[in-house]
């Protein structure tokens, strides 16, 4: 089966939310509880450095973008990665694809360290992070509920070797 990156499109945003609502009900994906709006989806992410994966009947199976992680000048250069795919198309190596696309395109927009926060008992997505040369940062203890269970979160990084030296 061929595969194909491209750009995301307004078109594909009911799709990315499909696959999102799927990262919700995994329980381990999001501390998000409620599908968010097209609106309010777009407004949480940069414009740029959105993609998706497509299989070769043109259906997306995943997603990639980048979020802010604040609003202060000095981190301009930094964001956090989500990185979603539809479920039947997990463990067969096809983040690497899209993640790969998302660091390049990062540095192409001047990002220099890309983060990401991730429950701990998902070891499968800390693991694919780390093999795509994220490294842990440490574990932020009982940062947030989510259906009124503290939970910790496993941050990662990855600093980019051409921009920001």
């Amino acid at each position: 089966m061929n595969y194909e990156i491209r750009e995301m499109l307004p078109q594909d945003e009911r799709r990315v939310l499909e696959i999102f609502q799927q990262g919700i009900d995994s329980r381990i994906a999001t501390f998000d509880t409620e599908l968010p709006s097209t609106e309010e989806w777009n407004t949480s992410f940069f414009s740029e450095c959105r993609w998706v994966l497509e299989n070769d009947s043109n259906f997306v199976i995943g997603w990639c973008a980048l979020k802010p992680v604040s609003k202060r000048a000095c981190f301009k250069g930094v964001a956090e990665v989500s990185i979603y795919f539809d479920q039947q198309y997990l463990g067969k190596g096809l983040g690497t694809l899209l993640l790969k696309k998302l660091i390049t395109d990062s540095e192409h927009h001047g990002f220099w360290t890309l983060q990401s926060n991730i429950f701990p008992e998902n070891e499968i997505s800390i693991k694919f992070h780390q093999k795509n040369g994220f490294r842990m940062v440490g574990t932020r203890k009982k940062v947030g509920k989510l259906h009124g269970v503290w939970k910790d979160l496993v941050m990662l990084e990855k600093r980019s070797e051409i921009v920001g030296l």
